[in-house]
């Protein structure tokens, strides 16, 4: 499908066991997923169209309204990407471990197609670690830029924090799926697939003593 070209032409489904998912139902999921890859950031994705609008928030989200955190968008995935947690083998597209970090609903304020075009988006989310309204702001792209950068900021409300108060990442570590550390799930990942062991036994092969 054509929302997901991109996603699919970057991946070997062959070697990664992420989906290679197709454009689904119209929907308000979201999904927030930790990914320890070249360098640790938090995928942020927003179901719209039938598939996943993704950023990926360079130092995860901040419930502190005046912290502005830059959220680089990157390629539509699919929906069934919500669900994928796990390890991308090295040297694939992304290669890295993989949490569910967060998951829930999300409720735009307005047209989010007209939010979208207009560089503005206005969202509240419930979920399970995050809530109340958030900020995308996109940023005017340099000439040397291939990508929108956005900036994702905490709206004043209830939910909110300030200076001094708790980091919700280091709060709240943990997977909303499996409950595990982002540790447990790069080693889980390599008990399942042992390598084959070095030392086992080969066949001796007799060499001819002719030239």
């Amino acid at each position: 499908m054509a929302g997901l070209r991109t996603y699919q032409a970057k991946r070997h489904f062959g070697i990664t066991a992420e989906p290679r998912g197709k454009v689904g139902a119209r929907g308000n999921t979201f999904v927030i997923q930790k990914h320890a890859a070249r360098r640790l950031h938090y995928d942020l994705r927003l179901q719209l169209d039938g598939v996943m609008k993704s950023w990926a928030v360079t130092r995860g989200p901040s419930l502190i309204p005046g912290e502005k955190r830059l959220a680089v968008q990157v390629e539509d995935h699919p929906i069934e990407y919500n669900k994928f947690e796990g390890t991308i083998p090295q040297g694939e597209y992304g290669g890295g471990t993989v949490m569910v970090w967060d998951r829930g609903r999300w409720v735009p304020e307005g047209d989010p197609h007209r939010g979208l075009a207009k560089g503005h988006l206005a969202f509240h989310l419930d979920g399970e670690k995050l809530h109340g309204g958030w900020h995308l702001v996109r940023m005017r792209r340099r000439p040397d830029e291939k990508r929108d950068n956005w900036l994702l900021i905490k709206q004043h409300d209830e939910y909110a924090r300030k200076e001094g108060d708790k980091d919700i990442l280091e709060q709240k570590p943990r997977s909303v799926k499996t409950g595990r550390t982002m540790d447990e799930i790069a080693q889980h990942k390599r008990k399942a697939k042992p390598r084959a062991k070095r030392d086992a036994k080969r066949p001796v092969i007799k060499r001819s003593s002719h030239r």
